[in-house]
């Protein structure tokens, strides 16, 4: 099966990455640098290059903005949740995921799987059911990172909580609770529950959560955005594991 990405940073990540790239269209006549660097990544990997007219390539991504080159690649493989434990045994860290509680909206999931990469997180979890999947938005949205993170998808969000806590990780969920995101102790084993963009966290999943995390809002509106959310508790997670210990 053959999928599309997009963008200059995110198929530049794509090539250094190693990602298998069958073709590439790329506008014609441009100079700009980025495209240069692409061009030259490509040509060194021997990758197919097609030049086109920017209506060609319009076409491709249907309205979106590809800023002058697609590629066709592989669509994205998904991961086993062993896989992402791999990756911190591998780095030697404790282990942090993400697990997504029905984020239906791929814009989201690209903004958390770059801010998970960003933090440094080992992996994220989707279910195979009622979420985004992987594909050219997310990896847009994502800036590339979605080259570097690994997704697992699972058949039970809940199972898959229960099995992460026998491993000894601690869940915290983000939701309306008493305790502030920056009062909870996120040190350990962590995996940090984003909610869905309408709903939060379906009730099994939060009675599953070990505790509940909330984040101060002092404006008119009484939510944020599910990625906006979840990269503030990610940012929490990161500097909590990298204060000097006393």
């Amino acid at each position: 099966m053959e999928d599309i990405i997009f963008g200059r940073n995110p198929v530049l990540e794509a090539l250094e990455a190693g990602r298998d790239i069958n073709k590439l269209v790329i506008l014609e006549g441009s100079r700009d640098k980025t495209l240069q660097k692409i061009i030259s990544a490509a040509k060194s990997k021997r990758l197919v290059i097609q030049f086109s007219e920017r209506k060609i390539l319009d076409r491709i991504v249907e309205g979106e903005t590809h800023q002058g080159v697609v590629a066709y690649v592989a669509a994205y493989s998904y991961f086993e949740l062993e896989d992402i434990l791999a990756v911190a045994k591998e780095k030697e860290e404790v282990p942090f995921v993400i697990i997504c509680d029905e984020i239906n909206d791929p814009h989201n999931l690209g903004s958390i799987i770059r801010t998970a990469d960003a933090v440094g997180a080992h992996g994220v979890i989707i279910p195979k059911r009622r979420s985004a999947a992987l594909n050219q938005t997310v990896a847009k949205t994502s800036c590339g990172a979605i080259e570097y993170v690994k997704v697992a998808r699972v058949t039970n969000i809940a199972t898959t909580i229960d099995k992460l806590k026998e491993m000894g990780f601690w869940i915290v969920g983000t939701d309306m609770s008493n305790q502030t995101y920056y009062e909870a102790n996120l040190t350990g084993s962590i995996g940090v529950v984003v909610g869905n963009e309408g709903k939060g966290m379906s009730r099994l999943v939060k009675e599953k959560c070990d505790f509940v995390v909330s984040i101060p809002m002092k404006g008119h509106v009484d939510s944020l955005n599910a990625s906006v959310a979840s990269g503030i508790v990610m940012y929490e997670v990161l500097r909590q594991r990298t204060l000097p210990k006393k």
